[in-house]
């Protein structure tokens, strides 16, 4: 698996909490929900990068 690119992500707490419960209800991690939801939003997009889309099936 190649080396996933880390960076700082502020949130409003609000925010956090809404996405920790959807994560949990979902059997995710809040990491790997955020990238879940920023997958599918740039699938519906149409902008998901020719390098992403072969990474990882579906979830």
């Amino acid at each position: 698996m190649a080396k996933k690119k880390q960076f700082p992500l502020r949130l409003d707490p609000a925010v956090y909490e809404a996405l920790e419960k959807w994560a949990g209800d979902e059997f995710r991690s809040v990491n790997s929900h955020i990238e879940f939801l920023l997958r599918d939003a740039l699938k519906r997009a149409g902008r998901v990068p020719k390098k992403a889309e072969g990474e990882r099936g579906e979830e």
